[in-house]
């Protein structure tokens, strides 16, 4: 009997070296733990302030958490450009150029920055209307968040585009960690949904400085002055990928703030936060593709296997977290809010097959950017505009938002692979190594 295990056993063993040895799949566990210890915080940032909050404040911090999420598109759309132009300079080992794009990008955001400050300060009062708080303060922080938050998309973006997934993966979970035990403090004071809104603005003020130690290495390299005006091309598609993901998971929760009453606004708060579980606990995958399929690219390789690989690992992520949601939907909800979310139960399972459609349309639409196809525009903003028509038509309770959500994003979903189907002929394929380099 051993004698004839040996062979499956070697064979076994073989794969386990050549996944060990793979530069793809270190790279996606190390930012992995990073994605999951984020992920972690800021599932704990939600449990503590709808366990203190109750349904109806929290459904004000869950509102006020989706509009900032959709502000950082700044952030987001910073970090793909800034990513994808540091792979390319990396690529050609042009170091001192990375240095003059980091140090350059800080002092043009300034005057944006304020400026945004202002007109938040200005507009706060109208938000709070829309949204039914009952204080404008909380949207003035949120929006000092935002802006700051901008400033920490540089170097995420180095260190993204330069494939320093350690000092990425360290940056991404301590703003989270930050931010709880800040949001701990501060709950305790009395803060409510003024300090949830202040955790926020701390945990980004310290990821910018630990982003800008992290990139301390630079000072020493001799600085390349380059123009950054060569990134302007890329800016509309990553505007337009960046902002379509982000109003796909977060409009829902606006929308349904405003159209539900305050117990089930909350209670879909909650709903969507457990659907982001597994978008989080995946999107390690999406920020190791994109500067791989750029340096694929950049260096005459096909990077169509990149993606397939990257697919299949996303997928059995995303299942394993399932597999929780469906055999106990109830320990997830009384974990993460307590017995105030019990009519949120039912959901789970259904709002985490919306979160693995959401991590692979997020996965497709960064791997379309970095091959800089456009076509995909008017697909994900359809997508965006169908869901908002959707949920103002049918929000005859939880139910019918979450149906609606669901048909979206799958229908989104169709879409993309049909469109990198199309592109597999101009992209070529790959020998069965050359993706796992």
């Amino acid at each position: 009997m051993s004698t004839l295990l040996e062979p499956v056993a070697g064979g076994w063993l073989a794969r386990a070296r050549r996944l060990h040895a793979s530069r793809l799949f270190r790279q996606n566990l190390i930012l992995f733990f990073g994605g999951i210890t984020s992920g972690v915080g800021g599932f704990v940032y939600h449990a503590i302030a709808g366990h203190e909050l109750g349904t109806r404040l929290y459904g004000e911090v869950s509102a006020l958490v989706a509009i900032y999420t959709v502000g950082t598109t700044v952030n987001l759309v910073l970090v793909l450009i800034l990513a994808r132009y540091v792979a390319s300079l990396q690529a050609a080992g042009r170091i001192g150029a990375v240095r003059h794009v980091a140090r350059r990008s800080g002092l043009l955001l300034l005057l944006p920055a304020a400026v945004f400050c202002v007109l938040v300060t200005v507009l706060a009062g109208h938000v709070a209307h829309f949204l039914q708080l009952d204080s404008p303060v909380p949207v003035i922080w949120l929006g000092l968040a935002s802006a700051v938050s901008w400033f920490v998309a540089i170097p995420r973006g180095v260190l993204q585009g330069s494939q320093r997934f350690g000092g990425l993966s360290l940056n991404l979970s301590m703003e989270l960690v930050v931010r709880t035990v800040t949001l701990v403090a501060l709950l305790a004071l009395g803060l409510a949904v003024a300090g949830s809104m202040v955790a926020i603005l701390v945990g980004v003020a310290f990821a910018y400085a630990l982003g800008t130690l992290s990139l301390r290495d630079l000072k020493r390299v001799q600085r390349e002055q380059v123009h950054l005006r060569v990134m302007a091309p890329f800016a509309l598609t990553a505007v337009a990928g960046t902002l379509g993901v982000l109003w796909l998971f977060n409009v829902d929760v606006v929308l349904a703030k405003h159209y539900l009453n305050a117990q089930d606004a909350g209670l879909y708060g909650g709903l969507n936060k457990i659907e982001t579980i597994v978008y989080y606990a995946t999107l390690s995958v999406s920020q190791v593709l994109f500067p791989r399929v750029v340096e694929a690219i950049a260096t005459r390789r096909q990077p169509m296997r990149l993606l397939v690989l990257s697919g299949a690992l996303m997928t059995a992520l995303g299942v394993c977290a399932m597999a929780l949601f469906a055999i106990a939907p109830g320990l997830v909800v009384g974990v993460l809010y307590g017995p105030a979310f019990a009519g949120a139960r039912p959901y789970v399972l259904a709002v985490g097959f919306i979160g693995l459609g959401l991590s692979l349309d997020n996965l497709l639409v960064q791997f379309l950017m970095a091959v800089h196809d456009r076509a995909f525009i008017p697909v994900l903003a359809g997508a965006c505009v169908l869901l908002v028509a959707m949920v103002t038509s049918f929000h005859d309770g939880l139910t019918a938002i979450v149906a609606d959500v669901a048909v979206v994003i799958f229908s989104l979903l169709t879409a993309l692979i049909l469109r990198c189907l199309l592109l597999m002929p101009r992209l070529g394929t790959v020998g069965p190594d050359s993706a796992l380099r």
